[in-house]
């Protein structure tokens, strides 16, 4: 087993670790305020240019839990090396890409290369470093993975509006040469025992089934009118068979492609549990804060983005500290702490008003930053802790898959529950603009007498009601999603006690 890496080796290797982290994880958020130059561009309509967004995220996730199986048959070193490359070439052939057809399938590709990236680095980092610092390890991986999608669309919208959207793809070629030259440099001699394992390919064709199906029903939900549409109903039943007979498949599979019994560990299960629903709701609402600000403030791209990138500075700040400090806490204290301050964060959110100026938006956006530096880390470190080296891969790349399925579900749910309750909202506030109300009468008599005519006054105040029902929906997801940070308290401490240790990373660190 190789010894933990020291000085320049050290500090290069984290470096090349999380630049290629920081590529990966930038690339599923950087198109999305891009998408309608795309499309233009392309001569498609905007929501056939969400395809972009979708198959990234549909290959990224089937390929997650394929990462235990391809580092043990080929190597952690070779396959993240590999990764690297291949996403640099998928990169490369996007940005050159002269159709939508073609620009999807390279998007494909991009995002099934990138999967085994994001759950490699955890481990060759943990390898890096001895037992007692892989908390300042996983605090290095941690920063990488939350500050980019704060600085994916502010840096997309700012290359598409100066540039072109293509280099939102070509960007990524420097960045990844230098990541895969470093990383082969530094960790070549450390790669590590391969064994020839047999494909479960009945496995992996239902989890392509079961993922796909899923992925493509929450992209397209809100779209179809859920539930109503008998496409929806067919992807979700898809879904449902095809989950429920890959669970019986890998249970009683010899080489399973995902290795489900992890899960009969208490503390990979409820710290996966707790992660997963927690980035859910974080995602969820990072994704319907900048929507808001641009559909209803008046917000532009960037600056929405700009209002969202406060959250990296405590982040910055902190997690270090976490991490050099984590052996010495129980991690649980500080997952408790992440969801207190999320919860309370979202607690202020839901007070939000349309009077709100920016340093009431950016004010809870900075305190969530110190939640953000006590969340990864110590659940990540539970989440690991017992295992074997070995498992260290497929363990992470099954949480890191948890994880991202449910941000998009926590996506779609919220866009969907806030278009629903803005309805609602709509209807009752609506209700009371009627010829007897005076507040109503006397608004309208008001705007009449600035010059409007009765249909403009009619058609300002209609715009008014529907800034507010979209107002009191997004507070109403905030609160229920501060509720839910509360509640994932709880579950932190269905886990057991890790007192100075750092999650499994013992065993990796002398890996």
């Amino acid at each position: 087993m190789s010894q933990p890496l020291k000085g320049s080796a050290l500090a290069l290797g984290t470096i090349a670790v999380s630049l290629a982290t920081f590529m990966n994880v930038l690339d599923t958020s950087i198109a999305n305020v891009s998408l309608t130059a795309i499309a233009g561009d392309l001569g498609v309509s905007p929501e056939q240019g969400t395809w972009v967004i979708t198959s990234f995220g549909v290959a990224n996730a089937i390929s997650l839990p394929l990462t235990g199986w391809l580092s043990q048959r080929y190597g952690q070193v070779r396959l993240f090396t590999a990764s690297i490359v291949l996403f640099v070439l998928a990169s490369l052939a996007c940005g050159l890409a002269p159709s939508l057809e073609l620009l999807i399938l390279f998007r494909v590709v991009q995002g099934a290369v990138a999967g085994p990236m994001i759950p490699l680095s955890q481990a060759l980092l943990l390898s890096s470093y001895p037992p007692q610092k892989a908390g300042t390890a996983l605090a290095m991986w941690s920063i990488t993975t939350l500050v980019a999608p704060v600085v994916g669309p502010v840096l997309g919208g700012w290359i598409t509006d100066n540039i072109a959207w293509p280099w939102i793809f070509y960007i990524n070629i420097p960045v990844g040469l230098v990541a895969a030259a470093a990383t082969w440099t530094i960790y070549r001699e450390r790669e590590t025992p391969t064994r020839k394992l047999p494909i479960d390919a009945v496995g992996l064709g239902l989890l392509v089934l079961w993922v796909g199906s899923l992925q493509v029903m929450l992209d397209k939900g809100k779209d179809l009118d859920w539930f109503n549409s008998p496409v929806i109903v067919a992807f979700a039943l898809a879904a449902a068979l095809g989950f429920a007979l890959f669970v019986a498949w890998e249970i009683t599979e010899k080489h399973p492609v995902v290795d489900l019994k992890l899960f009969k560990g208490r503390n990979f299960a409820m710290a996966t549990l707790a992660l997963s629903l927690g980035y859910g709701a974080y995602f969820g609402t990072v994704v319907l804060l900048p929507l808001w600000l641009q559909q209803d403030m008046g917000y532009t791209a960037t600056l929405a983005g700009m209002a969202l990138a406060p959250v990296g500075l405590l982040a910055i700040v902190i997690t270090p500290i976490v991490g050099r400090n984590l052996h010495r806490m129980d991690p649980r204290v500080l997952a408790s702490i992440a969801f207190a301050v999320f919860g309370g964060v979202m607690f202020m959110r839901s007070g939000f008003n349309t009077q709100a100026d920016l340093w009431t938006i950016v004010l809870p956006t900075i305190i969530q930053g110190a939640g953000v530096a006590c969340f990864f880390i110590p659940l990540v470190t539970i989440s690991l802790s017992g295992l074997k080296p070995q498992q260290i891969p497929a363990a992470s790349g099954l949480t890191n898959f948890v994880r991202i399925t449910l941000g998009s579900f926590g996506t779609s749910i919220s866009t969907t529950l806030w278009d629903h309750r803005a309805t609602l909202h709509h209807a009752q506030l609506a209700e009371r603009i009627t010829a007897y109300d005076p507040t109503a009468t006397q608004a309208l008599a008001g705007l009449q007498a600035r010059g409007l005519s009765p249909e403009q006054s009619l058609g300002f105040l209609d715009r008014m009601v529907n800034q507010q029902a979209s107002l009191l929906s997004a507070n109403d997801i905030f609160y229920v999603s501060a509720l839910l940070f509360l509640a994932l308290i709880g579950v932190v401490w269905l886990t057991h006690p890790v007192h100075g240790r750092a999650g499994g990373a013992e065993a990796a660190g002398a890996h």
